[in-house]
Formats: C-alpha cells, sequence, structure tokens
C-alpha cells in the first residue's frame, strides 16, 4: 500500500551502499542490492527505469539525460521518457527493445533479473525502503553507477540538512499528536513502523492503526468504529485526486462529526506520489506534516 506505485512491501531487505568506493567516473564499480552484487562495466549511456522513485531519483542527481525510457507510473519529473513499460509485469523483450546498458527496478517480480541478465543487461534492484537510510544508500547507489558519485552525496547532504531544519521546527516537549493516514476509502492505513509511519514520528505524530487488533504487516485496514473511538488529531488522506475523495466527504462520514480532527477541520489532503515514494520529495511530505504539528495548539 504505501509504495504501491513501484511494488513490493517495505519489510524488504535493505540496499546497502556500493560495495567499492567509487571516485566520480570510475569503473568498473560494484554494488550490492538486494538481488545480488551487480558490477556496471562503463558508465551507462542508455538507462531504463522500472520504478517511479528510482526515476525520481535519477533525474535528481543528474543522470536523468541517460534515462532512455521509464515505466507508465513514472510521472515525475514532467521530462521523465514515461512509457508502456510495466514494473509490476515486465515485458523483457520490450525492455530489451530500448538497448539498455542499464536497468533499474524495484522488486524482481518473474524473471527480470534473469532474462535480462541473459542478454547482457546489468539490473539493479532498490527495494522498497524501510528508513530514510535506505533512501540515502539507494541515492548513492544510484550515484555510483551513473557516474555522478559527487552529486548523490551532495543530494544527501541536501536531504539530511533539510530534514534536520524541519525536525527542529517541532518543540521537543510537544505531546505526540495521533493522526490517520488515509491510502484509500477501505479504510486502509499505515502504522508507525512503516516507511510513512516513520516520517509522521519525526514530527511527533503517532498512528492510530498502531493500536489496531491486526496490524497486517504494516498496513491494516481499520473500521469507521474504530477511527471514531480512536479520535485521531489530524487525518491525512492520499486517495484525492485520482481516487476522486474529498475533505468534505471524510467529514461527512457517519459519526466521523465526534473525530477531533473532523471538529478542528484538521483533514489535510496529501499527493499519493510523494506520500508513496521514498526518493527526495520525501521532505515535500515531512514539510506538510510538519507544518500541521507547528500549527496545532503551542506547548506550554
Amino acid at each position: 500500500m504505501a509504495c504501491g506505485d513501484d511494488g513490493g512491501n517495505d519489510s524488504a531487505a535493505p540496499s546497502e551502499a556500493p560495495s567499492s568506493a567509487a571516485a566520480e567516473g570510475d569503473f568498473p564499480v560494484t554494488v550490492d542490492t538486494g538481488s545480488g552484487p551487480v558490477e556496471i562495466a562503463e558508465q551507462p549511456q542508455s538507462i531504463v527505469s522500472l520504478s517511479p522513485t528510482a526515476t525520481e531519483m535519477l533525474f535528481a542527481i543528474g543522470a536523468g539525460e541517460a534515462v532512455v525510457a521509464a515505466d507508465s507510473f513514472s510521472n515525475y519529473p514532467a521530462d521523465a521518457p514515461t512509457t508502456d513499460l510495466s514494473g509490476f509485469e515486465p515485458n523483457v523483450e520490450a525492455i530489451v527493445g530500448y538497448q539498455p546498458d542499464l536497468v533499474v527496478a524495484s522488486s524482481d517480480p518473474g524473471e527480470l533479473v534473469s532474462g535480462l541478465d541473459a542478454v547482457g543487461v546489468p539490473t539493479i534492484v532498490l527495494a522498497p525502503a524501510v528508513t530514510l537510510d535506505d533512501t540515502y544508500a539507494q541515492l548513492e547507489q544510484l550515484g555510483a553507477v551513473t557516474g555522478h558519485v559527487g552529486d548523490a552525496a551532495e543530494l544527501v547532504g541536501q536531504l539530511q540538512a533539510e530534514i534536520d531544519e524541519l525536525v527542529a521546527q517541532v518543540p521537543a516537549a510537544a505531546p505526540p499528536v495521533t493522526y490517520y493516514h488515509e491510502l484509500d476509502p477501505n479504510y486502509f492505513t499505515v502504522t508507525s513502523d512503516t516507511f510513512i509511519g516513520q516520517i509522521y514520528s519525526l514530527a511527533g505524530l503517532t498512528s492510530v492503526a498502531d493500536e489496531a487488533p491486526d496490524a497486517a504487516g504494516g498496513y491494516p485496514q481499520l473500521s469507521p468504529e474504530f477511527l471514531v473511538t480512536a479520535n485521531p488529531e489530524v487525518i491525512f488522506f492520499a486517495d484525492g485526486g485520482v481516487g476522486g475523495v474529498t475533505a468534505a466527504d471524510i467529514a461527512g462520514r457517519p459519526g466521523f462529526d465526534q473525530i477531533a480532527a473532523v471538529q478542528q477541520d484538521r483533514i489535510v489532503e496529501v499527493d499519493p506520489d510523494i506520500a508513496s515514494r521514498w526518493g527526495p520529495r520525501v521532505v515535500e511530505f515531512l514539510r506538510i506534516i510538519v507544518e500541521e504539528r507547528t500549527a496545532l495548539a503551542p506547548v506550554d
């Protein structure tokens, strides 16, 4: 649910940093990924991305010019070469048609890695992040395999500084604030143990789903009755836009007028892409959360 555009789940093993410290442009380079060690012999000139998060990362570190094709969910940045390629049901023949010398994916459904390996195309699998450190490590990996080591390091430092600055805006003595993060109208949500939940935790927010009877791997389905009883102080929803849900829809649900977030008009729409991907725009997501947290009554 959390990283639906990229597939997989955020309990996957995190990627590790490059196994050999590569200077800018040093090749070959070997990186350890969820699919094992991968050696990149030369700087890639033709990259296919089957992961929206990887696409964002590649462009953010300055490797966007080498991306010749991206999957159908890669809608950011605007100049990403989006195609009808699928990261969920990848077609090796269609991928090879773009003549890539590197493919980046977030999972290996079926025989993607082995199929590409058979035709001599290396594949980097960057599984959904579990922590922010995984995000930083994946950026550094992509910097190493694309020859943008310095750009990736600079971006990681920038993200860390911006996140630290945002977190510092939350008073240290501020009591936790409870929230409900709606993934879809069927009341699927996230606990604090997920990647999304950890971003909320940075701002001192706690998911009401932490008390759900069935954690469901971090993405439980709650009932309206549970939510009314849990009484979240803020509601964030990621099923607006294409999903069609509005703040008024949520406020008008039976019994929801008893919820503090509804009574205080704290129903906040978040971009589902920004909230579900673990790339550079995670800072934008945290900024929205911190703004809501600091807008609450000041701490005595």
